[in-house]
């Protein structure tokens, strides 16, 4: 069998069978597409791929300077559609067997400084649609830790502002509700008066139900929200790329460095497991670290 029709396959199955996001089904298929490029050169077929080949496609990866995290994901990936192949009898044995997975170096989360999300926040011109639609859109990253996904499939019925609070669909299709801050609804009430319904308007379809929409009336795409909170952070100077992600953790850290206990906290994230959650408390134990060294007289 050839290797792209088991890929083919293999993501039929996992989006309707075992009901997987698009996002999580796009990874896959990006990550198969890599490894059936590296078999056409070996104009290998299903069946032929040994551990060898495996092991000399992560390999090539690692020359690439890929970080080891990517490798890992790269290697699940391949992991579940070996074990769907010999699940379906198109293979008689999984060349993954008794193949390590990279070891996976702990990094701490990139975060920003409070002065630094104030700034951030500061730069949209609230005299204009698209800016109060970007200052709302900030304000509820930060405010919320949403992921940019989340974020994106908001809807305006899913805003409660009397409760003060916000539903969203998370990893796995899983609903839950979380608060949102005061200037952060005031933000969004806000553009919903003045700004939303005029890029409606502009758009030649019917408008979109999203929370927030393009200058075409359509639900923002995750590029575009890289994009917009990538500008904001260099018209604000901050000396790093700014993506959406660092507002998520931004929101983490500091709930914690203000007492918030890490249950909460993963609560609001929509960690399934709090292990993922506790590396926030790494952030704030090296952010001690740093005042007590920058400020104790024996340090």
């Amino acid at each position: 069998m050839e290797f792209s029709a088991a890929i083919s396959a293999f993501l039929t199955h996992v989006k309707v069978e075992k009901g997987l996001s698009s996002n999580t089904v796009s990874a896959y298929k990006r990550d198969l597409l890599k490894f059936d490029a590296f078999a056409r050169k070996r104009k290998l077929s299903l069946e032929a791929i040994s551990r060898d080949d495996l092991v000399d496609f992560l390999a090539g990866l690692y020359r690439q300077k890929l970080e080891s995290r990517t490798v890992a994901r790269q290697l699940v990936t391949l992991r579940n559609l070996f074990r769907f192949a010999q699940t379906q009898d198109l293979i008689s044995v999984d060349p993954c067997i008794n193949l390590e997975s990279p070891k996976i170096r702990r990094t701490l989360p990139g975060y920003l400084r409070l002065e630094e999300v104030e700034r951030l926040l500061e730069q949209p011109d609230g005299k204009t649609p698209l800016g109060l639609r970007d200052r709302a859109m900030l304000e509820v990253l930060y405010s919320t830790g949403l992921r940019v996904s989340e974020l994106i499939g908001l809807q305006v019925s899913d805003l409660d502002a009397k409760v003060g609070c916000v539903r969203c669909i998370g990893k796995g299709d899983k609903e839950r509700i979380v608060p949102v801050g005061r200037k952060a609804l005031g933000m969004v009430e806000k553009y919903l008066r003045q700004a939303r319904a005029q890029l409606c308007c502009k758009g030649k379809s019917a408008a979109s139900p999203a929370l927030f929409v393009n200058r075409r009336g359509s639900a923002l795409s995750r590029v575009g929200v890289w994009k917009i909170l990538s500008a904001y952070g260099r018209r604000a100077g901050l000396h790093r790329p700014i993506k959406p992600h660092m507002l998520r953790h931004s929101f983490a850290t500091h709930l914690l460095e203000r007492g918030a206990d890490l249950r909460s906290v993963q609560l609001m994230l929509g960690h399934a497991d709090i292990s993922t959650t506790q590396i926030y408390t790494h952030v704030v134990e090296e952010r001690l670290k740093q005042i007590y060294k920058a400020h104790h007289p024996r340090a």
